[in-house]
């Protein structure tokens, strides 16, 4: 590969880095074109980015990029490597690999690490976790839901006494008479 080109791929990984906060570090090895061809179908459908680089480009781009990504050099960059850059949804990514294993075989796509809102997960003993971690749309939705609750019990209890209010002056109007 010219030298030209190298810079342009490396360019446009750091581009993507650096507008990316959330993406994983995949092995396809030992996978067949068609077992390929099916996950990139799938990381479409789903809004997941997937591309396949040298691991020495991914590297560079990584070194170029302010957070500091040295823990995937020695762990994650060996062998082939995809990745997959997944925007705001971070299980994304994440429910794919365990969807696709299932479906392919466990042996054949494997999580190699990932970088979530610049937080690193290395190994695939971390699939489950990163896969369980709430979306920010879904933190956002239980903060919601817990400022509301006590604004909702105490109109609750307003709504509920003034029933029991209005009650005991009907009985006391009653008794009056």
């Amino acid at each position: 590969m010219i030298r030209d080109k190298k810079d342009q791929i490396i360019a446009e990984l750091v581009d993507k880095f650096q507008s990316n906060q959330n993406f994983y570090f995949t092995s396809a090895s030992g996978m067949t074109v068609a077992q390929v061809n099916n996950l990139r179908r799938l990381c479409h459908q789903r809004g997941v980015k997937f591309g396949v680089y040298k691991n020495t480009l991914i590297r560079k781009a990584l070194e170029r990029v302010s957070n500091n990504y040295d823990d995937f050099n020695a762990q994650v960059l060996v062998g082939f490597t995809g990745i997959m850059f997944s925007g705001e949804n971070t299980k994304a990514p994440a429910q794919l690999i365990k969807e696709f294993r299932k479906s392919a075989g466990g042996d054949k796509l494997s999580f190699k690490g990932a970088s979530i809102d610049a937080d690193l997960y290395i190994g695939s003993d971390q699939l489950e976790v990163v896969s369980n971690l709430k979306t920010k749309s879904e933190l956002i939705g239980e903060l919601i839901g817990l400022l509301q609750s006590p604004v909702k019990t105490v109109l609750g209890q307003l709504s509920s006494g003034s029933n029991k209010l209005s009650g005991i002056v009907k009985t006391l109007s009653e008794r009056g008479e």
